[in-house]
């Protein structure tokens, strides 16, 4: 499964012509550990994270919240943006069954059209994003504004202060 969506994930961008580099390394998924291992800074990791929002004028949805690797999520920034309730973290089943990968290791593109996506806008001040791809021992090196242009995500502010 792991493999199927790092495969994905290579043909997507190979097809959309952006600039990207694979980093191979030990498996890892922890945001601050892999940001070591790979060279780069903390806020330069597009952090993916799977939340379960329901409740108000939104009804129930799934989002992938990405945020730099050194900050923290506001979820009720993200309730409010998505016009809902409550937002917390899908559960580690639910993430997988909608990503297709184990946590630490889901990137920051919405794979699964079940899967709205909103970016921190501050992690959009960096020339090159890089995050695990699909995989624990794979990362990627990419264009940020070719990540942009592939991903399309929600631009927003959603990490907290």
């Amino acid at each position: 499964m792991a493999g199927e969506v790092f495969d994905r994930l290579v043909a997507l961008l190979t097809e959309s012509g952006a600039k990207f580099r694979v980093i191979e390394h030990e498996a890892e998924g922890r945001s601050e550990a892999i940001s070591v291992i790979r060279g780069n800074r903390p806020d330069q990791a597009a952090k993916a994270m799977v939340l379960d929002v329901r409740g108000g004028g939104g009804g129930k949805r799934a989002v992938l919240a990405i945020l730099p690797g050194s900050r923290k999520l506001d979820f009720a920034a993200v309730a409010a943006l998505f016009e809902a309730r409550k937002c917390g973290f899908a559960s580690p089943e639910t993430a997988q069954e909608l990503t297709g990968c184990v946590m630490g290791a889901v990137p920051p593109f919405a794979l699964n059209p079940a899967l709205a996506i909103v970016v921190e806008q501050d992690l959009l001040a960096n020339d090159t994003l890089f995050f695990n791809a699909g995989r624990l021992d794979r990362s990627m090196e990419l264009d940020t504004k070719d990540w942009l242009a592939v991903a399309k995500p929600r631009i927003a502010r959603i990490a907290a202060s």
